[in-house]
């Protein structure tokens, strides 16, 4: 993750947690980076180095008329350093920011066969005692790790499938 959106997405955290309006500037940041996706228009004003910054201000401050202050604040902001084309990179760091104030851990859990809800149940809560943390916890299902379990959380992998202890044993032997 480049510099800049943590810098960006940590102001924002500190300014709106400051003024107790987190929730709304994190869902107004959130519902910017999912019109992004379905509006090109929008995308255009904010991606484009063509258009300078009191342009892209003007159209984010009509857009964004009835936005809460503290966000509406930071647009500009973002918009005057020409950051504009980060703001998914920021928005990703801000949840990341949230998720650690609020002691979330968001996990992969790979399997391959489908886990039942109580089998996905009993191993999150074996998560979050080894952690300390809530876990909030994706499933999804790979038939090629054969059996076994991959966690995924952030960038540290604990691969307990019956394929990665054969990929170890492979390296082994080859390295022998």
């Amino acid at each position: 993750m480049a510099v800049a959106p943590r810098i960006y997405a940590k102001a924002l955290f500190d300014a709106a947690k400051d003024a107790g309006r987190l929730p709304q500037a994190r869902e107004e940041l959130g519902d910017l980076v999912a019109a992004l996706e379905t509006s090109p228009d929008l995308r255009n004003l904010l991606h484009n180095p063509q258009i300078d910054a009191r342009a892209k201000k003007a159209g984010l401050d009509a857009i964004f008329a009835d936005a809460d202050a503290v966000f509406r604040n930071f647009l500009r902001t973002v918009a005057d350093k020409g950051r504009l084309r980060e703001i998914e990179a920021i928005q990703g760091e801000l949840e990341r920011l949230v998720a650690d104030e609020e002691r979330v851990l968001a996990v992969e859990l790979t399997t391959a066969v489908e886990l039942s809800d109580a089998e996905a149940a009993g191993i999150v809560g074996q998560i979050e005692r080894a952690c300390g943390r809530r876990v909030e916890a994706s499933r999804s299902v790979d038939p090629t790790l054969i059996g076994g379990i991959l966690l995924q959380a952030g960038s540290f992998r604990v691969d307990g499938s019956v394929r990665g202890r054969l990929d170890s044993l492979r390296q082994e032997l080859i390295t022998k």
